[in-house]
C-alpha cells in the first residue's frame, strides 16, 4: 500500500459511507454489469504529482485523482470544474474565480479557496521547480479574499491563462498537506472521481472510486485499474481475451486483429499530436542547418507514419494537422535521399549518432528501426539506444543528453502551450531563434485571435525552415475497447482519459 495512515482512514471511511450513500443512476442495461476497469497503459508514470512531470503517462493517470478549477467538454470547450464561474477585467489583468462549495478531498478535507492559493503557489515556488511554472509567469498574485473565491491579478496579459488552468498541470492539491511536505509524487491526494489504493511499481495502479465526488452520479465505475503493458504484441491479445478493458495504442498487425475480434472495439478519433525525429542543435554536426536539411531529406515520412503508426496525416512544421493554427509548408523541403548522402558523405563524423528511444512507446521504437535504416542507407553514422520512460524524461526531454530521439508532442488547449519557449535554446532541442521566440511571446499576451494567428504562422515557418525536427506526421488515434464499454472518452488535445462516464453493459461477457 502507498497511502499514508490518515488517507487510509478516509478511504476506509469512505467505503463505510459507500454502503448507505445513495448509489448513481445509471441506465438500466449498465445494473448487473462488471464495475471494474482494466486499463492497458504503454508505459508507467514516472510521478503521480502533476506539479512535477511534463509526462503524458502521469496525466493520463491523474486525469481520474484530481480536478482543475475549469476543464475542457467533450467538445473542447472549456466549462466550470472546480470553479463554478469565471470574470475577467476588461484589461485582462484580474481574473476573478467563485468556487463551488461541494468540493472535498479524498483525505476528507475541504476544498476551499486556499487550496488554490497554494497550489498555484507551489508551481511557482522556484524552490519546488514545476517543469510547468513558465506557464505561470505573468501571475504576480493568487489571493483569497474569502472562502469561495480566489482572484489571480496578472502582470501583463496572457492568452492562454484559462487554457492553462483547465490542464492536468493545474490540478489542485490540498494546502494543508502541501504545507505539511505530503509525498504527492507516491500519495496523490485530490477531489477527483478516483482515489489512490495502491501503485504497485512497474505493474499496476489501483483506484477506488471517490464516493464524496462532486458531480453527482459519477463515477459509475467501482474501480480503475491501470496495467503495466508496453509489448504491443501482449496488449492486443489480453484485450482480444477480456483480460484488459482498455488498450491505449494500437497499431498494425495488431490493429487488424482486434477489429476482427467480436469481444472488442476500436475507439478511433483524431489526434492532437505531432510525431516527429527531435535534432539536438547544441551537438556539432547537428548544429548546421544544411545536415538537418539532409537528415530531414532522408526520411520517407509517409512509409514511417503508415508502417510505425498505422497512418495519418504527415505535418511540415512543429503543429498537428487538425489544429486551426497549422500551416502547411510542404514546399519548403522535399524528400531526397541522394541530397542526403551527397551531405553525409561530405560531412565530418567524430562520432556515431546516437538515437535514444523510449523502450515503452513501441510504435516510436518502430518509427527509430526506420529512421535508422534511411539514415544509414543516406551514410549517416547511427547508433540506436532504448531507455526506460523515466530515463527518457530525465536524460533526453529535461537534460538534453540525446543526438536524436523520437517522440510525440501532445496537442494543448491552447497553441502556447506547444510553443512556448521554443526559440529560446531552453527546450531540450536546444533551438535558438529569435524571430520564432518574438512571435510566439507576443502572441502570448495579444487577444486578437486573427492577430495570433498571424504571430504563430511565423514561428512555424521558422521552426520548418530551420529544421530543430524532422516532422513526421499527425496520427489517427486508435484505442482499443472491450465491446460492451460505453462512455469511455480522450480529451484529445490533451491526449487524457476521462473515465467519470466510463460503464459496462449488463450483458457483457467476461
Amino acid at each position: 500500500m502507498l497511502i499514508r495512515p490518515a488517507v487510509r482512514a478516509a478511504l476506509l471511511l469512505m467505503g463505510v459511507v459507500a454502503l448507505v450513500a445513495c448509489r448513481p443512476e445509471q441506465p438500466d442495461d449498465a445494473a448487473d454489469a462488471p464495475d471494474e476497469l482494466v486499463f492497458g497503459l504503454s508505459g508507467e508514470p514516472d510521478t503521480l504529482d502533476p506539479h512535477a512531470t511534463t509526462g503524458t503517462l502521469t496525466f493520463q493517470v491523474t486525469r481520474s485523482l484530481y480536478d482543475t478549477l475549469v476543464e475542457p467538454d467533450r467538445d473542447g470547450t472549456i466549462v466550470p470544474a472546480l470553479a463554478r464561474e469565471w470574470s475577467v477585467d476588461p484589461e485582462g489583468l484580474t481574473w476573478t474565480f467563485v468556487l463551488r462549495d461541494d468540493v472535498v478531498f479524498h483525505d476528507g478535507s475541504t476544498f476551499d479557496a486556499d487550496d488554490v492559493v497554494a497550489s498555484v503557489t507551489r508551481i511557482l515556488s522556484p524552490e519546488f521547480a514545476s517543469p510547468s511554472a513558465f506557464e505561470y509567469e505573468p501571475i504576480a498574485a493568487v489571493e483569497a479574499p474569502d472562502a469561495r473565491t480566489v482572484v489571480i491579478r496578472l502582470d501583463r496579459p496572457h492568452a492562454p491563462l484559462l487554457a492553462t488552468l483547465a490542464s492536468g498541470w493545474s490540478a489542485i492539491l490540498p494546502s494543508e498537506l502541501i504545507a505539511a511536505g505530503h509525498d504527492f509524487a507516491n500519495e496523490p491526494v485530490g477531489t477527483g472521481p478516483f482515489a489512490l489504493v495502491a501503485w504497485t511499481r512497474g505493474s499496476s495502479i489501483e483506484l477506488v472510486r471517490n464516493d464524496t465526488y462532486w458531480q453527482d452520479g459519477l463515477p459509475y465505475l467501482e474501480r480503475v485499474v491501470f496495467r503495466n503493458v508496453p509489448e504491443q504484441a501482449v496488449m492486443a491479445r489480453a484485450l482480444i481475451a477480456g483480460e484488459l478493458d482498455v488498450a491505449d495504442i494500437l497499431v498494425e498487425p495488431e490493429l487488424g486483429l482486434v477489429r476482427a475480434a467480436p469481444s472488442a472495439d476500436v475507439y478511433e478519433s483524431d489526434s492532437g499530436l505531432v510525431l516527429v525525429l527531435t535534432i539536438n542543435t547544441r551537438r556539432p554536426p547537428l548544429d548546421r542547418l544544411r545536415v538537418r536539411r539532409a537528415i530531414n531529406a532522408a526520411i520517407d515520412k509517409q512509409a514511417v507514419i503508415d508502417a510505425a503508426y498505422a497512418g495519418g496525416r504527415v505535418v511540415h512544421t512543429f503543429m498537428d494537422a487538425g489544429s486551426p493554427y497549422y500551416v502547411d509548408f510542404s514546399d519548403m523541403h522535399a524528400y531526397d535521399p541522394q541530397f542526403a548522402a551527397t551531405v553525409a558523405a561530405e560531412t565530418e563524423f567524430e562520432r556515431e549518432l546516437v538515437l535514444r528511444l523510449p523502450q515503452n512507446y513501441e510504435p516510436h521504437v518502430r518509427a527509430g528501426e526506420l529512421y535508422h535504416e534511411m539514415l544509414r542507407q543516406a551514410g549517416f553514422p547511427v547508433r540506436t539506444e532504448l531507455v526506460d520512460w523515466a530515463t527518457w524524461l530525465e536524460d533526453v526531454y529535461r537534460a538534453s543528453r540525446f543526438d536524436l530521439t523520437v517522440i510525440g508532442h501532445t496537442g494543448t488547449l491552447d497553441p502556447d502551450g506547444r510553443l512556448a519557449r521554443y526559440g529560446s535554446g531552453e527546450t531540450y532541442e536546444g533551438w535558438v531563434n529569435p524571430v520564432a521566440l518574438d512571435a510566439i511571446e507576443t502572441a502570448r499576451v495579444v487577444a486578437d485571435q486573427e492577430r495570433r494567428r498571424e504571430l504563430y504562422a511565423v514561428a512555424l515557418e521558422e521552426l520548418a525552415r530551420e529544421l530543430p525536427f524532422v516532422y513526421l506526421g499527425t496520427p489517427v488515434g486508435y484505442i482499443g475497447l472491450d465491446a460492451d464499454l460505453s462512455g469511455f472518452h480522450v480529451d484529445v488535445q490533451l491526449s487524457s482519459y476521462d473515465l467519470r462516464r466510463a460503464q459496462f453493459r449488463s450483458d457483457a461477457a467476461r
